[in-house]
């Protein structure tokens, strides 16, 4: 069947056959071009259909040549006014026109096509009808959709999105991504992640690797991660995706490097941790209390409250009591006689010392004389450089040689000065914070309590 009302078109000429006419080689042409193409005389009656339009829509040209407009077959009944006047309205406009419309298929499937169409003149120059180019305009959609998308996360999305290369280096960063690696967007882009990152950059390597060669992992990762700054940075948790980039222009997938989005979860996660930490620390102290009620001894009891404050919270403690026996707020200076101790060098639990009554030789302005002055918790850490120098440090202060930081609680029963309490962490613990002090507060007065049930303190 031929593109226009003729039919009967051959393909090849006999040696008596005449030679085709303009309306055949017209035809022919309609039909061997890769668009679909429709016209309409002047009264809106369809006067030629080519081979892909029969293809997108599944009419042939026998079924749509010599219909009145689409109304009913290749547009739904309610659409079909709007749509036949604005191609209709191309008659009367000068130059072509361009719409996107919703056509039927003969099965009943609807197909987003483009239109382009334009004005057909008759002899006199006036308008005769319009022809109209169409084609499927899904796979173009899905290409605006995706440069769309791609232009809105490298502008306006608020999580960080990176487009890191097969050599896992920054090739795009949006401006959320900048800013938390704490550059600007063209100062990231080439530069090793490690010099980015001073933590968490061999977790996200290891992780980007692995999705260059395996794909992306089922869940979003939890990465802490420090950016290199002048002032150290501070560590952040990004919740991070990945998915693993390969050019579709190949047969087999060639991987194109890795886009990674993060958000920054830090505050969500610390808040979780505490929430975690305080739970923690109260089911120990809960704990410690049911485990001490069962002492016959109440200077065990002591021990066992601080063996139970320990975990997960220092390496060391130490019990200094008041020696001479309790003190009142104001009084002169203090003594402090060694009572408990837990082990250096090896876990293990507290013991009570000290027995002999000798006083520890504290320096002038140590922090658990501070404590003992102030009735109220004191920090203290090593700033020294060297191993060899911090350990002087905690030497100096009678403390084991590995501690690094220091929390003193002062120990207080009835208004009543008791002793100091200190708890120590090793090299590569974090400092003691306020929260911490407040978990040592609630551990000092439930250790008073036993050491003047105890009789440890002496009694003036």
């Amino acid at each position: 069947m031929s593109a226009s009302r003729r039919s009967g078109t051959t393909d090849e000429l006999g040696p008596d056959e005449p030679e085709p006419d303009g309306s055949d080689l017209l035809a022919a042409l309609l039909d061997g071009m890769d668009a679909a193409l429709c016209a309409f005389d002047a009264d809106g009656v369809v006067t030629h259909w080519n081979r892909e339009a029969e293809r997108i829509l599944g009419w042939t040209a026998a079924e749509a040549v010599g219909r009145r407009g689409f109304a009913g077959w290749a547009v739904r009944t309610a659409d079909a006014e709007e749509v036949e006047g604005r191609l209709l309205s191309a008659m009367e406009a000068p130059g072509r026109q361009v719409n996107e419309f919703a056509l039927l298929t003969k099965e009943g499937g609807r197909v987003l096509v483009r239109t382009q169409s334009a004005a057909v003149r008759g002899p006199d120059g006036k308008p005769a009808g319009v022809y109209c180019a169409f084609s499927e305009v899904h796979a173009q959609i899905d290409l605006e959709r995706s440069i769309a998308l791609s232009e809105a996360l490298f502008a306006d999305a608020s999580w960080g999105v990176v487009l890191v290369d097969a050599d896992l280096r920054p090739a795009l960063v949006n401006a959320h991504a900048a800013r938390a690696l704490g550059m600007g967007r063209t100062a990231v882009l080439g530069r090793p992640l490690g010099e980015l990152l001073s933590q968490g950059v061999e977790e996200l390597e290891s992780a980007l690797t692995h999705v260059l060669a395996e794909g992306a992992p089922p869940a979003p990762a939890e990465m802490w991660v420090s950016v290199r700054s002048a002032e150290g940075g501070k560590r952040r948790c990004w919740r991070s995706g990945f998915v693993r980039l390969a050019s579709p222009l190949t047969e087999e997938p060639v991987p194109l490097g890795v886009g990674w989005l993060f958000q920054d979860v830090t505050e969500a996660k610390q808040t979780e941790q505490d929430a975690a930490l305080l739970r923690f620390r109260a089911n120990q102290l809960h704990r410690a209390a049911r485990a001490a009620a069962e002492c016959e001894d109440p200077g065990e009891a002591a021990t066992v409250h601080l063996d139970f404050s320990l975990a997960g919270f220092a390496d060391h403690a130490l019990i200094d009591r008041v020696a001479g026996g309790p003190v009142a707020d104001g009084e002169g200076p203090v003594r402090l006689v060694r009572a408990v101790a837990t082990p250096a060098g090896a876990p293990g639990p507290s013991l009570l010392t000290g027995k002999a009554g000798l006083p520890v030789r504290y320096a002038e302005g140590h922090p658990a004389l501070q404590c003992v002055e102030r009735a109220g918790s004191v920090r203290a850490g090593s700033a020294e450089s060297t191993p060899e120098r911090t350990r002087e440090w905690a030497l100096a202060r009678q403390w084991p040689a590995d501690s690094v930081h220091a929390l003193c609680a002062v120990l207080r029963s009835r208004g009543r000065t008791l002793g100091v309490v200190t708890f120590l962490r090793g090299a590569g613990r974090s400092r003691f914070e306020r929260a911490d002090a407040m978990y040592a507060e609630d551990v000092a007065a439930r250790i008073a309590m036993a050491l003047d049930l105890a009789g440890l303190v002496e009694r003036p």
